[in-house]
C-alpha cells in the first residue's frame, strides 16, 4: 500500500465536539481544553463557530474565546492554525474583527438535509457563501469547506457519488483550498467509502480532500483506513470522541484523535502528536463534562 507518510490531523472537538455535548461549557474549561491541546503537537484547531448563540448556544463565547487565543495562546504556538466555523458573511465579519486566519463553511450533499439543516437549498447557500469567499480572498483568511452527509443522509438515505462531487466542486471554486467529505451521521462502510473517493480522486486532487468521520456504527476507523491507503492525508478527528449528531439515533459522536493516531502509529504514519497528552487532555474534558472518554485507546491505556 502507498500511505502517505505524512498525515494533518484537524482537531474539531472544541467546536463540533462540544456543540453537541449536552452539559454546557464555560469560557475557562473551553481555554484550558484548547490550551492543553496546543501541548499535543497539534497544528491545526477548529476551535470556535460564530454562529447565532440562539442556535447553538455551545458556541455563544466565541467572541471571548477567540480573544484569549490572540493574547495568551498563539503567542505561545505560532505554529497553530486557530479556525472557527463561519456559517454566513455576519458570523465571517465577527470571526475577523476577533482576528480569524482560517474559517470554514458548510453545505450539504443532499437537498432534505440543507433545508432541514439551514432552511435553504443547497444552491442557495453556496450563493450566500460567494460574498464571504470575496471578503476572505480580500482579507487573506483562508476557506476551508466541509460536506455533510456524504455517505447517507438521515432524510434521504443513500446519497450519490456525484452529489457529492458537485458540491464539492463548487466549495473548491468558492475558494476552499480543501474540502473535509464528512460521515454526518456516522453510517458509511469502507466500501461506500471506497466508491466515493473512487468518483471523486479522477476529478478532485488527494490533497485537497480530508475525512472527517463519525463512530455511530463503530466504522470511522475502517473508512479512514480506506482514505489512507488511497492517499488521503488529512483527517479531522475530535479529542476522546466528543460530540454526537442530533440527526443520529445513538451517534457515538466523532472518531476520536487519540484513536486515529494509534491507527497512524501502527502504519508508521508521521503526524507529530503525543499521545499521552492527548490521552490527558480527554480525561479532563471529559471529567468537566461528566461523561465517559470515547476514545478506545484512552480507556484501554489508562493505569
Amino acid at each position: 500500500m502507498n500511505y502517505p507518510k505524512n498525515v494533518k490531523i484537524v482537531e474539531v472537538g472544541p467546536r463540533d465536539g462540544l456543540q453537541n455535548e449536552k452539559i454546557t461549557v464555560d469560557l475557562p474549561t473551553k481555554i484550558k481544553l484548547i490550551h492543553q491541546l496546543s501541548e499535543t503537537g497539534l497544528l491545526n484547531i477548529e476551535a470556535g463557530s460564530f454562529v447565532s448563540p440562539k442556535w447553538v448556544p455551545q458556541m455563544a463565547n466565541s467572541d471571548d474565546l477567540f480573544q484569549e487565543i490572540n493574547q495568551n495562546i498563539s503567542p505561545a504556538f505560532p505554529q497553530i492554525q486557530f479556525s472557527a466555523l463561519t456559517p454566513n458573511e455576519k458570523g465571517f465579519d465577527r470571526a475577523i474583527e476577533c482576528g480569524v486566519k482560517e474559517v470554514a463553511i458548510f453545505a450539504a450533499a443532499t437537498e432534505q438535509f440543507s433545508q432541514k439543516n439551514i432552511n435553504c437549498s443547497i444552491s442557495e447557500s453556496l450563493e450566500r457563501f460567494a460574498p464571504l469567499a470575496e471578503k476572505a480572498q480580500s482579507a487573506n483568511v483562508r476557506i476551508r469547506g466541509y460536506v455533510s452527509c456524504v455517505l447517507g443522509c438521515p432524510y434521504q438515505g443513500s446519497v450519490g457519488t456525484d452529489e457529492v462531487l458537485d458540491v464539492t466542486k463548487s466549495l473548491l471554486d468558492l475558494g476552499c483550498y480543501e474540502v473535509s467529505l464528512g460521515d454526518t451521521i456516522g453510517i458509511g462502510t469502507p466500501g461506500s467509502t471506497k466508491d466515493l473517493l473512487s468518483a471523486l480522486l479522477p476529478v478532485i486532487p488527494a490533497e485537497q480532500i480530508a475525512l472527517h468521520m463519525h463512530d455511530t456504527y463503530g466504522q470511522a476507523l475502517a473508512n479512514i483506513l480506506i482514505g489512507l491507503q488511497m492517499g488521503i492525508s488529512v483527517i479531522d478527528s475530535a479529542v476522546a470522541g466528543l460530540g454526537g449528531c442530533p440527526y443520529a439515533k445513538g451517534a457515538s459522536g466523532n472518531v476520536s484523535t487519540e484513536d486515529v493516531v494509534y491507527l497512524l502509529n501502527g502504519l508508521d504514519i508521521n503526524h507529530g502528536l503525543q499521545l499521552d497528552k492527548l490521552i490527558e487532555t480527554g480525561n479532563g474534558i471529559c471529567a468537566a463534562l461528566g461523561r465517559s472518554n470515547g476514545s478506545k485507546v484512552a480507556r484501554a491505556m489508562q493505569p
